[in-house]
Parts: C-alpha cells; sequence; structure tokens
C-alpha cells in the first residue's frame, strides 16, 4: 500500500475549507509558488491562479464537500486517485486526479479528469 502524501492531506483541506481567507495556507503548504493546474474547465499556472479558482469555486458551491474516494496509486513522484464532490448529499461532480509531488514532498502539478473511464 502506498503512504499518501502529507500535501494531499492540505491540498483536500483547501477544496473543503469554507472560510476563503485560509483556503491560501492549506495550498501554501502543499504546494509549490508556481503551482500547475489543469483540468477540463481551467489552468492555472501560479498558486495565486490556483487560489482565485478555489475562492470562486467555493463561492458557488458554498456547502460542497471534496471526497478522496479510491486508495492513491503511485511511483516515481506521481500519483493518482479518484475524488467527488457532494453537495447537500448529491453528487455534484466525480473524477480523477494525477498528482506530480517534487522531493520535499510539495504538489508541482495536478491534471485534474471528470467523470469516469470507460471500459472498452
Amino acid at each position: 500500500m502506498i503512504e499518501i502524501p502529507e500535501a494531499f492531506t492540505q491540498y483536500l483541506a483547501a477544496w473543503n475549507e469554507t472560510d476563503v481567507s485560509k483556503i491560501r495556507g492549506h495550498f501554501e503548504r502543499s504546494c509549490v509558488d508556481d503551482v500547475f493546474f489543469v483540468d477540463p474547465t481551467i489552468t492555472t499556472r501560479n498558486i495565486d491562479e490556483l487560489e482565485a479558482f478555489a475562492i470562486k469555486v467555493r463561492t458557488d458551491n458554498p456547502t460542497a464537500t471534496n471526497h478522496l474516494v479510491s486508495a492513491v496509486d503511485g511511483h516515481n513522484g506521481r500519483y493518482r486517485y479518484l475524488w467527488e464532490v457532494y453537495e447537500q448529499g448529491k453528487l455534484l461532480l466525480q473524477g480523477m486526479d494525477m498528482v506530480t509531488i517534487n522531493n520535499k514532498g510539495k504538489i508541482i502539478q495536478v491534471d485534474g479528469f471528470y467523470g469516469e473511464l470507460c471500459k472498452h
């Protein structure tokens, strides 16, 4: 079993933080300053842009909760896991992240995907 990097705990906490003034602190503890984040809706190239996006998501969905719903799998500083977002008990979105961690344990890149991966 793979040990979940500590950065993941703070990263997930940022997305679940209800006090938008505290989101940045979670990202500062989990990510490098020039963290690269890309998903189907946005590309951010630094912690300022990622924070702004997280604040927008929180503002648009004030009671949403983000959940890690799989084991974490990884090798060579690259990890993947499944997540789901709920609001008032209703599934809003599900997907998978692929995350790259540097040798200091901080996130340098997040590649997010929405929806389930289909089988042939």
